[in-house]
């Protein structure tokens, strides 16, 4: 087999040769399996490392030290470990390649995720006297959790083990429970011997019992799979939107994740669902007519339309698979931080060039890394864990599954405080959850025959919605019954909406999990709304701890352009806990009650409430009459 540096190939007549095929690799293991070596063995062997570069790694006795050879950091060096991703380059008569040398120590584990993330081959190492690791098990799961098609086992190390058959297939043996437990067909195994060249590029006399392909052998033929039906689908996530000028109209820039795109393509773009045809294309290519992911492109709209950061642009055609329009999500995670991973706990969610905030309703499963067994309900995912959770979006995410599409599928979750990177994950399913719309195209709104203004002034009376939202036993319930009372006594239709009355009956089948909470507020904002539409005011004494739930109440009511006043009952947690009138604070404290709000989970007090008071020893009356006050001001009594 001949080898060539990444230089420009060229030919003996200084032709340039053909562009080559460019296959992605990554590596996975335990620390001292020899990844860093193994690497280095195969760039020099390929005659792929400069000769300043090969004369700094080679003593004076003429020894290379291959780990150097990707062991770029000083501390990496020092420590003999891998810390960061390192990316090395070679290429072959037949194929160019890039590899990721990626940490094998847990604490790195988020920079494994990172180096297969976009790999067509991982390699994972194996030291031949340890065998499989719990990390090495970790790094296996982590490749096909995102979706890695092919794995190859590099048994290294196999002449500190005499070059054993028996040892060998020992371990094939453990790799081949590794891929039913993993639910991939085969985890095909190399004996190898790094820091020697044994069957890394050239087989080896010592391992005559060996009649498979060298490592190098195997990379050559890998196949790689066409892409899937939805990966031919136009994606454009817009990225930047420039200004128009005299001479040229508003363009959109951004890297084309799938699909392809000309002058004449009609497209649609997402969530708004407008509609235009592409007038200019420019990929700073003068010769390319068509754009291919994943090139990134600028193009120009026949229509003037509201487009931004974070929209997608998609085809337009009829019959198109277009991505799913979701504000929930359930996915696979690797969590990256040091601070846990609980229920109800807010993140930023980054998907593509958007951007939103997030809820984590459940944490549904925690993957053991020894056993790979999958553990149902976990109470938090810690540092490195893999789990699969369900979030919750404060606006919708145009993505696709990620076994549909890599890029589209695949988000980041983000610290909102640090904005540190605290979680990598993969999109499993989606679901449209569009506060105000239908979310099934048979299901319409129908609008009463009875005009609301005719009714309105046919009972004399308007309807609106009073939140009151504040932590548990903080008096909203006891505010609430006297602001009901003040109203009807005017004559006027009010009803109090109380959230333990609702979970009798209307929310009688959702528990306490963060997910059944906002689904319990959700239903609330929606009753509230039909109320206030038929002209009562409607009275919600709900703990709504979540500005992401409240505001999906507003929202509802902003929509059908209906009043609602967000009161804020701001009495002190203790002045909340000496009260406890159900004794929640109790249990709580005693261990015998989880997720209290005010104790174990978070309440987000809103931002610009319409009232904010603290019932602390006030005149209940008297702030009822305040909130009685706002409703007169605003016409509504």
């Amino acid at each position: 087999m001949t080898v060539t540096s990444t230089a420009p190939v060229t030919s003996a007549g200084g032709r340039r040769s053909p562009r080559h095929q460019l296959l992605r690799i990554a590596t996975a293991g335990s620390v001292d399996d020899g990844k860093s070596t193994l690497i280095g063995r195969i760039l020099h062997d390929t005659g792929s490392l400069p000769t300043d570069h090969l004369a700094a790694v080679t003593s004076g006795d003429g020894d290379v030290d291959l780990a150097a050879l990707s062991d770029g950091l000083r501390a990496e060096r020092e420590q003999g470990i891998t810390i960061d991703v390192a990316y090395r380059f070679f290429a072959t008569d037949t194929r160019s390649y890039v590899l990721a040398d990626t940490p094998g120590h847990e604490r790195y584990t988020r920079n494994m995720f990172t180096g297969a993330s976009n790999a067509h081959v991982a390699i994972l190492l194996i030291d031949a006297h340890n065998g499989l690791q719990r990390q090495t098990r970790r790094h296996a799961r982590i490749a096909t959790l995102v979706g890695v098609p092919h794995v190859v086992a590099a048994v290294n190390k196999i002449d500190l083990v005499d070059y054993s058959q028996a040892r060998f297939d020992q371990i094939r043996a453990d790799l081949a429970d590794l891929a039913r437990q993993l639910g991939i067909d085969e985890i095909e195994a190399i004996p190898i011997a790094a820091k020697h060249g044994d069957n890394v590029v050239h087989g080896s006399p010592n391992t005559p019992w060996y009649e498979g392909p060298t490592l190098l052998d195997y990379l050559e033929s890998v196949e790689l799979a066409a892409p899937s039906p939805v990966r031919e689908e136009l994606r454009l996530p817009v990225q930047w939107v420039s200004r128009p000028t005299e001479k040229h109209r508003r363009t959109y820039t951004g890297r084309l994740a799938a699909g392809t795109l000309r002058v004449g393509d009609e497209i649609t773009v997402l969530p708004s669902g407008s509609r235009s045809t592409v007038t200019a294309l420019d990929t700073l290519d003068a010769q390319r007519e068509v754009a291919v992911a994943p090139l990134s492109v600028s193009v120009q709209l026949a229509d003037d339309i509201d487009i931004g950061r974070g929209d997608v642009i998609v085809s337009g055609d009829e019959g198109a698979h277009l991505p799913v329009l979701a504000q929930e999500i359930d996915a696979h995670v690797c969590w990256l931080s040091t601070t846990p991973l609980r229920a109800g706990d807010r993140v930023a969610l980054k998907n593509g060039t958007s951007t939103v905030r997030a809820t984590v309703q459940s944490l549904e499963r925690r993957l053991d890394p020894d056993t790979l067994i999958e553990h149902v309900g976990p109470s938090a995912l810690t540092l490195n864990d893999i789990g699969t959770i369900t979030l919750r979006t404060s606006s919708v995410i145009t993505a696709d599954r990620y076994a549909e599409n890599r890029d589209t599928g695949a988000f980041i979750l983000i610290d909102e405080a640090g904005n540190d990177t605290v979680a990598a994950g993969t999109i499993l399913e989606l679901r449209a959850v569009v506060p105000g719309k239908a979310t099934r195209n048979d299901i319409k709104w129908h609008p009463s025959s009875l005009a609301r203004a005719e009714r309105w002034a046919y009972t004399g009376q308007r309807g609106a919605t009073v939140w009151l939202t504040g932590l548990p036993a903080s008096g909203k319930s006891t505010v609430a019954v006297a602001l009901e009372r003040a109203i009807v006594a005017r004559g006027r239709v009010a009803y109090l909406i109380d959230g333990d009355n609702i979970r009798h009956g209307i929310s009688d089948d959702l528990g306490f999990s963060p997910g059944d909470r906002a689904e319990n507020i959700r239903r609330v904002g929606h009753l509230a709304r039909l109320f206030a539409d038929a002209g009562v005011i409607a009275i919600a004494s709900m703990v709504s701890p979540l500005r992401s739930d409240r505001e999906i109440a507003r929202e509802l009511h902003r929509a059908a352009d209906l009043e609602f006043i967000e009161v804020h009952i701001s009495t002190p947690v203790a002045e909340c806990e000496r009260r406890d009138p159900k004794g929640l604070y109790q249990r709580a404290r005693t261990g015998r009650l989880r997720g209290l709000t005010g104790v174990d989970a978070p309440y987000e007090s809103p931002q610009h409430p319409d009232l904010r008071f603290d019932t602390t020893g006030a005149d209940i009356d008297g702030l009822a009459a305040l909130i009685l006050g706002a409703l007169m001001d605003r016409g509504i009594i």
